[in-house]
């Protein structure tokens, strides 16, 4: 069993797969509290029902997307994820996990596509990075970054230039949605030729900011 928050269809608004038709796979619970969360609404571990994890593999079976992200809240905070993970990449789609990187994902499935969230000191959350994770990481998977100022954008060119030269992961710097604005970032990315790829949150330009579910 587990619980989930929500199950929904819709394209991946972020990461290299932008664009791709994807399916959600929302748990609940979330031991974070970052000041940018736009999914307040999944942090209680009581906000969602609890599912058998083969109905959950079938609802996203039945609606044959070739893409499947599991995300959160939190999403590793819930033991039972990793079977859930490797129950999916056994039906043979493309498997994402956005996780935070502030728990363990050394038992997550090496084929899953992980996109792990590094927490900026604007996030309030930044002492919670699991450092040690980076090892872990693969060449199809990705680093984030939450951008929501100039400082945020210093701090992590800092950890990219002394923690990241050597990764095979893609970076990727995502304004704060309503904070930052994504021109400076452009500039600051220009200027500074920083080794990554720029990202908006594609669904919040087609559905606005406010709207769930998409």
């Amino acid at each position: 069993m587990i619980n989930i928050h929500e199950i929904y269809q819709s394209i991946q608004g972020e990461s290299t797969l932008v664009g791709v038709p994807c399916t959600f796979v929302r748990l609940a619970g979330c031991p974070l509290r970052c000041t940018y969360c736009d999914t307040l609404q999944a942090i209680p571990f009581d906000s969602g029902k609890s599912m058998a994890i083969d109905d959950v593999v079938a609802q996203v079976s039945a609606w044959n997307n070739p893409l499947v992200l599991v995300t959160g809240g939190e999403p590793l905070a819930q033991k039972s994820c990793i079977d859930l993970l490797q129950k999916l990449l056994a039906t043979g789609i493309t498997v994402q996990l956005e996780t935070s990187g502030a728990l363990d994902i050394s038992t997550v499935p090496v084929a899953v596509r992980k996109v792990v969230d590094i927490k900026t000191p604007g996030s309030s959350e930044e002492k919670r990075n699991r450092w040690e994770n980076l090892q872990y990481l693969q060449a199809h998977d990705e680093i984030k970054f939450v951008l929501s100022n100039q400082a945020d954008y210093a701090w992590a060119k800092r950890v990219i230039d002394e923690r990241l030269q050597d990764t095979s992961a893609t970076i990727l710097l995502s304004p704060c949605w309503g904070a930052l604005n994504p021109e400076d970032l452009c500039a600051w990315i220009l200027r500074d030729k920083l080794p990554v790829r720029m990202q908006l949150q594609m669904h919040k330009v087609i559905w606005g900011a406010e709207k769930t579910g998409v």
